[in-house]
């Protein structure tokens, strides 16, 4: 399939699954109210986080925004953690004090969540800098999405970049609504890629709920800009399934159509890879259903261990939330 190795594939695949039964599982938790913490999910975006980081080594680094378990889990995060952090647990990879939104794991590579929008975004040029004067051949990823390039760190990030040629890319996961508001009532075009062209460098703009073509633009990508070419920008044209935060779907809000939710539902992203995998005879149906059981399993272990887990004690909550002098 277009050169891409089998292992590359199934592990996209699995990726996706992984994600896609985790968030599904932390929307029925909130649903019961056991989870507390508001969550921003993921699902129907699952490509372009299993894409972009398959493509990337360990050691390069990440960042997310409101909106990143996917990128945790497709960064190689231990689900167990993640979970836990859902619940505020002390065993968590926040250690119970970040919740949903404020997810780290600095042993992969995921540096911040942060949930300001656009905030990961000039932190993110921060740490391809440093990589850049410390000829450390690390590439740096910042995950936003289509609110953020209404912000104003946004463009001056981009020319930060593009004038030190450095070792970023910005993947814009453009899922057609910033909050609840619709990207045609935002911008003037909404071409989001367009914007590059204003700084001198690559923007392009693709399939989001493709899993290959997110995976074959960030190895290019993040080739030019480990060989010294600089950043480039990609838009990844893709949709939430569910409403901004929470488990619902938001239809009762007005804010979308139910045939609009059914067409993106339709290109489901995990479907279309799964099927090209079967039609290729990469995966067998066989296979299919291990791997669904084999996450199912793993998926439900980590909610035991959450819930198993302690909350941390009353003298740690002001720890870690101050760099030490």
């Amino acid at each position: 399939m277009l050169n891409i190795e089998k292992e590359i594939l199934i592990k996209m695949y699995e990726t996706m699954v992984r994600i896609r039964r985790f968030e599904e599982r932390a929307g029925e938790l909130v649903a019961k109210g056991e989870i507390k913490t508001p969550c921003h999910l993921y699902i129907g975006e699952e490509a372009v986080a299993a894409g972009v980081c398959q493509a990337l080594e360990r050691d390069d680094y990440i960042f997310g925004n409101h909106r990143s378990h996917g990128h945790y889990i497709a960064k190689g995060g231990d689900i167990k953690s993640l979970m836990a952090e859902l619940f505020c647990k002390a065993t968590g990879c926040s250690k119970g004090k970040g919740g949903s939104m404020h997810i780290i794991a600095p042993e992969i590579g995921l540096l911040g969540t942060p949930p300001i929008v656009a905030a990961s975004i000039p932190i993110a040029v921060g740490t391809a800098l440093a990589s850049s004067i410390k000829n450390e051949n690390k590439v740096s990823v910042s995950f936003f999405g289509d609110g953020a390039t209404n912000e104003g760190v946004f463009y001056e990030s981009l020319n930060f970049a593009a004038l030190k040629k450095l070792p970023i890319i910005f993947v814009c996961e453009n899922n057609l609504y910033s909050t609840h508001m619709p990207l045609a009532k935002i911008l003037a075009d909404t071409s989001i890629a367009k914007k590059a062209s204003a700084f001198g460098l690559p923007g392009i703009q693709i399939d989001g709920n493709n899993a290959i073509e997110v995976y074959q633009a960030a190895k290019e990508a993040i080739n030019l800009a480990r060989n010294g070419g600089g950043p480039t920008l990609i838009e990844c044209k893709t949709y939430r399934w569910r409403g901004h935060v929470g488990f619902s779907d938001d239809l009762d809000k007005g804010l979308r159509s139910k045939e609009e939710l059914d067409y993106w539902m339709a290109k489901c992203p995990i479907k279309r890879l799964e099927e090209e995998l079967i039609k290729d005879n990469l995966l067998s149906q066989e296979e299919k259903e291990e791997i669904s059981q084999k996450i199912e399993k793993e998926v439900e272990r980590a909610v035991q261990f959450a819930k198993e887990s302690p909350y941390p004690e009353e003298a740690e909550l002001s720890e870690n939330i101050f760099k030490d002098v």
